[in-house]
């Protein structure tokens, strides 16, 4: 079963981190990874940020966190098609 990083990323959007973060943690696909340390970076966990980032196979960025989300919904978006 693969993680609906859409949703993910909807219920982050809207506020809902804990819900996000309970239905990425269970995935380590590169995207989950990243969702999961984009919700860190929002929390301001910034080391478990990196670490996330780390097992997704990159730096954590240095862009916004609007950039971010953003980034996060073109990836999911190009995964869906």
């Amino acid at each position: 079963m693969e993680c609906d990083h859409i949703k993910a990323l909807d219920l982050a959007r809207d506020g809902s981190w804990e819900k996000s973060h309970k239905l990425v943690q269970q995935y380590s696909d590169k995207l989950s990874c990243l969702i999961h340390a984009y919700l860190h970076r929002v929390e301001g966990d910034i080391g478990n940020a990196q670490y996330w980032y780390g097992r997704a196979g990159v730096d954590m960025p240095d862009n916004s966190l609007k950039e971010e989300l953003s980034r996060l919904y073109e990836m999911a978006d190009k995964k869906q098609m």
